[in-house]
């Protein structure tokens, strides 16, 4: 076997985000996947090389789509010998499809290589209740008129009723931010404090808009040039006024400290050393490392704690504190879950009995968090928004010409990814 390769990531591209139900109201999953490779397409002129892998992912896929990632790159014009796959890893498919095709050019098996994801609540798979799939499947294997009236008969009232995703886990039939406020609540976490750090989400990513620096990230999609979520004028005011979104009573989350369900894709284009000599690519950043862990969450572990575990495998392995980093990126699926990581990370009798450390691992510098905004202001499309950060993050390393780069994601299922850049 050939020795471990370093992979660089050489730029990425996203449409816009938007709300669900909104500007993307007519555009299809598939046409924003193509819509973001398209661009890379262009942009790095890839239409006649052959690249190695494709990994491409939904949370929100459909039947119809079962095979996305292949049919989205033959249609945005990549050379037909290119392969591609399915991946999914809830929120964090866009980071794990990231991790593979950087293993993947780090093996040796390839050289280039693009990972991203696609996410549209506007675009969602309606399914058949399971009675009427039945009658739809057993009514041409009934041969008699007895055989098929019985079919008919078996449907019931409600097997018209079409079946609706929900972000419900099905271990207790709650709703990530019902599992959210659990948390918070076990944190000890303030509505005030939430409030807060939504609030600055906005501000940075404001900032970093007029300053133009998601200009060359992002591609207009169906007339729309922009993110749609962020919102500049918003005030600490403004987000106090809003009602509890998950526990009507007690509650501290709502929808201004929660991101909003977004449409939106991403993609990101990784390749060796070599392929950056031969097609004269220069790299923004150099993928290091990445972790995946899962917790307990059914058995009462907060279901959106397992990036403290897995950031604290990858700071061993790395041989690296959690302070060695310049900048940090870590995903705002709430602020409350965002807030409990830190809290976690500084608590000595959490790192010691979960973790399995001496001591705590300590707190970030708040400066260096999510410098551009994240979820919360930019929205969180599932599967794209690990594109979407680890192009932020591979420009700012780029643009800081030195330094390392943290990501933390949380998903669905009780799972973490993490992962770690260079310049």
């Amino acid at each position: 076997m050939k020795n471990l390769r370093m992979s660089y990531i050489v730029g990425g591209v996203r449409t816009p985000f938007v709300k669900s139900m909104g500007a993307f109201n007519n555009v299809e999953r598939i046409e924003l996947m193509i819509a973001s490779l398209q661009e890379l397409r262009k942009r790095y002129k890839l239409d006649k090389i052959i690249l190695g892998d494709v990994a491409l992912g939904a949370v929100m896929n459909s039947a119809g789509d079962w095979n996305l990632a292949r049919e989205a790159v033959l249609r945005a014009g990549f050379h037909p010998h290119t392969p591609a796959y399915n991946i999914q890893r809830a929120c964090g498919t866009g980071l794990e499809a990231m991790v593979q095709i950087a293993n993947k050019i780090a093996l040796g098996q390839m050289e280039t290589g693009i990972a991203g994801g696609v996410d549209t609540n506007s675009d969602l798979p309606l399914e058949l209740q399971q009675s009427l799939q039945k009658f739809f499947l057993g009514l041409p294997q009934a041969k008699t008129l007895v055989d098929k009236l019985k079919t008919v008969t078996s449907l019931r009232a409600d097997s018209f009723k079409p079946r609706i995703p929900a972000v419900v886990e099905p271990q207790t039939g709650l709703s990530m931010g019902q599992h959210t406020e659990l948390m918070v609540k076990t944190w000890g976490i303030t509505r005030e404090a939430q409030d807060r750090l939504a609030y600055e989400s906005h501000q940075k990513a404001a900032k970093a808009k007029a300053a133009g620096f998601f200009d060359d990230l992002i591609v207009p999609v169906a007339g729309v040039k922009a993110d749609g979520i962020l919102r500049a004028d918003t005030t600490i005011e403004k987000l106090a006024k809003l009602k509890p979104a998950f526990d009507k009573v007690n509650g501290s989350l709502t929808a201004g400290n929660s991101t909003a369900l977004t449409d939106g894709a991403s993609s990101v284009l990784l390749a060796s050393e070599e392929a950056l000599t031969r097609y004269g690519w220069k790299a923004l950043a150099r993928f290091v490392d990445a972790e995946a862990a899962a917790i307990d969450f059914v058995g009462g572990e907060g279901l959106l704690m397992a990036p403290t575990l897995a950031v604290s495998r990858l700071l061993e392995r790395n041989q690296l504190k959690l302070q060695d980093f310049d900048f940090y990126e870590i995903h705002e699926a709430f602020a409350g879950q965002v807030l409990c990581t830190l809290k976690a990370w500084e608590d000595a009798t959490y790192c010691r009995d979960v973790l399995g450390r001496a001591a705590p691992l300590g707190s970030i510098d708040p400066a260096k968090m999510n410098v551009n905004g994240s979820s919360l202001a930019v929205g969180h499309p599932f599967a794209a928004t690990g594109g979407r950060i680890v192009a932020t993050l591979a420009k700012l390393l780029h643009q800081k010409g030195k330094g390392r780069g943290l990501i933390s994601i949380c998903t669905a299922g009780g799972m973490g990814v993490a992962a770690i850049l260079e310049a």
